[in-house]
């Protein structure tokens, strides 16, 4: 009975004898894919007044800003507040469009507006120098040879860097980029996430190009004023048809029946000539007065954010339904042109000329 128990106890616990002596083997660290899991949530925290939760969200996708970590060692590895712990994420520097590997293992930026915390290899692999960069951060599920090597320490193999137009895209989400459009209709359809079906582009056109609006307004205006008159004179031609009823033998028992309608019809006949008096004719004259030039800088949804662009252009701002435009007065071409490259140095690319209303 007591051997049975030695033999048993001996094939509980493994034991390892060097020299004579029995030592119990240590247990050994997790490597391998087992590292990656199980995967930690953890409990809500807040960071400077903002309560974070922390989700399990597979398609994760924003654009934030990427700041140094300061717990991170070695390695290619980073911070982040909501993201399941440990995940593998592709960050991009939206100024470079250089996008690399990380593995997130800590919980932070614990202070700030920063989306992620970066290690010291993280930033250099990404190549970025600065303490506030603008980046894009995306889950992605890489295979276990990337994994490896993250988890190693090592760094995995960079990707293909991001394209220029995708880029700006993300800058304009972000915030650092004014609208590709900046018309209100447009605007507001992308807001809404549709696209605008009623095509606003053609209504605005005629007004920066007024001789091409001017023929379509002008024969308003004449079928008003000129056309008007013209058929209100062959409303005499009647009035002669009373002789035709006073020409029977009714003059000798109804007399006074002839001189009505020489009093009462004619009048009303001269009556309509009065209305061209006023000559509305005037008014396409006002309207055809052309005005300067003008430079779209851009619209945006905040006054805070286009004054600060008007102040960096010398524009104005302009209210324009939900959106602010900031604009450029000028008296002839050769000051829109120049006022159309101060804009563009300054960062607005999307800048353009128009003719004043």
């Amino acid at each position: 009975m007591f051997r049975t128990a030695l033999i048993a106890a001996a094939c509980a616990t493994p034991l390892l004898a060097f020299g004579g002596l029995v030592h119990t083997a240590a247990a050994q660290p997790l490597s391998g894919p087992a590292a990656d899991y199980p995967m930690v949530l953890g409990a809500p925290f807040a960071v400077d007044g903002v309560t974070y939760t922390p989700a399990d969200t597979l398609n994760y996708d924003a654009v934030g800003y990427a700041v140094p970590d300061s717990a991170g060692e070695g390695g290619i590895s980073g911070s982040h507040r909501t993201l399941p712990l440990p995940c593998y994420v592709e960050v991009t520097a939206l100024d470079s469009g250089r996008t690399i590997l990380v593995r997130l293992e800590r919980r932070g930026p614990m202070q700030g507006d920063g989306l992620v915390a970066l290690s010291p290899g993280a930033l250099a692999q990404l190549g970025l120098t600065g303490a506030h960069a603008p980046v894009r951060v995306r889950r992605v599920n890489p295979p276990e040879v990337e994994r490896a090597l993250l988890r190693n320490g090592q760094h995995a193999p960079q990707r293909m860097d991001t394209p220029p137009g995708l880029l700006t895209a993300l800058k304009r989400k972000l915030g650092i980029l004014p609208p590709a459009d900046p018309r209100p209709e447009v605007l507001a359809a992308a807001l809404a996430g549709t696209a605008p079906t009623a095509q606003p582009p053609v209504p605005t056109a005629p007004r920066p190009g007024s001789p091409a609006s001017a023929p379509q307004a002008r024969p308003v205006t004449t079928r008003n004023t000129t056309p008007m008159p013209a058929p209100r004179p062959p409303l005499p031609s009647p009035v002669a048809s009373p002789p035709k009823v006073a020409a029977p033998p009714k003059p000798a028992a109804s007399a006074p029946v002839p001189p009505k309608p020489a009093v009462a019809k004619p009048a009303p006949a001269a009556k309509p000539e009065p209305k061209p008096a006023p000559k509305p004719e005037a008014k396409p004259a006002a309207a055809s007065t052309g005005g300067g030039y003008a430079v779209q800088v851009g619209a945006f949804s905040t006054r805070a954010n286009a004054e600060k662009a008007a102040r960096e252009v010398g524009g104005t701002v302009l209210p324009a339904g939900k959106f602010f435009r900031v604009r450029i007065g000028a008296a002839s071409q050769d000051q829109a042109k120049a006022a159309l490259g101060k804009a563009k140095r300054a960062g607005y690319a999307d800048a353009q000329i128009q003719r004043a209303p």
